[in-house]
């Protein structure tokens, strides 16, 4: 049973207006590359090579022409497009069908993870665990999903947004899960501001006692905001020489694949 990934690259990118305003956030230049080449790489990094980006809003055909089928990433991917901003649970809901039986982990689109997932992928999909989450810490957790614990330190549950945290730790945006997540975004109600939240699938999942976490040890940065986005440059500058890319040297390379005329003929 193969880990397959997920990769969600919808949304507007309000925060990244005027940005986004003629281009999906995911395409934005991150030092050397596009956005959405960190967050598969994450997931190559996982073990995955099965691949679904689930894609949205502004120039959908565009992230299709960059990636292609995946296979210069070596990864074989499929997309699904998800209408409006609904949120990350809604977008995971519609991985189902490229799920199946197998576990899956997600990724979020604008996430930049610089340190090895491997090990917790691995003790996930050999455990009977049903969800995964990362964490890490940060200085202003106000602004994310918080974790809370306990006296005896064990995670007993997860806050979206909260005035006052109960912590520093937050989920970086790197989650695992197995199929019953699809029936538990069934149950989930939109929140005040109408989307359906990943935290309420976290801790449906901590409520089963289904639900394992680790605290990454590494580095990560988000990008979806202005003063994010140039600090992302920053910081994969000084990784990137650890995965390089392969780039075309002139225009004519990038242009459509030939065909062959004899074999295409019906």
């Amino acid at each position: 049973m193969g880990l397959k990934g997920v990769v969600l690259a919808g949304g507007s990118g309000s925060r990244l207006f005027p940005l986004t305003l003629v281009t999906n956030k995911h395409l934005l230049p991150v030092y050397d590359r596009p956005m959405i080449f960190y967050p598969l790489q994450t997931l190559v990094e996982m073990g995955c090579r099965e691949v679904l980006v689930v894609v949205g809003g502004r120039s959908v055909g565009d992230i299709l022409e960059l990636l292609h089928d995946g296979s210069d990433l070596g990864l074989s991917l499929t997309y699904r497009y998800q209408r409006g901003a609904l949120g990350i649970a809604h977008a995971i809901g519609l991985a189902r069908e490229f799920a199946g039986d197998d576990p899956i982990a997600i990724v979020l689109g604008d996430n930049i993870v610089h340190g090895s997932l491997r090990e917790f992928a691995e003790a996930f999909t050999s455990s009977d665990a049903e969800a995964g989450a990362v964490l890490t810490v940060v200085a202003d957790p106000q602004r994310f999903g918080v974790a809370e614990f306990d006296g005896d330190g064990n995670l007993v549950g997860f806050e979206e947004k909260p005035e006052r945290p109960k912590s520093q730790l937050i989920p970086i945006g790197v989650y695992l899960f197995r199929p019953p997540v699809f029936e538990v975004i069934e149950t989930l109600s939109p929140s005040a501001r109408g989307e359906f939240e990943i935290t309420d699938v976290l801790n449906a999942f901590l409520a089963r006692g289904s639900l394992i976490h680790t605290v990454l040890v590494g580095d990560w940065q988000d990008a979806g905001t202005i003063g994010a986005l140039l600090a992302s440059s920053s910081f994969t500058a000084s990784f990137a020489a650890e995965s390089p890319i392969h780039t075309a040297e002139g225009i004519e390379a990038v242009e459509a694949e030939p065909v062959d005329v004899k074999r295409a003929r019906p």
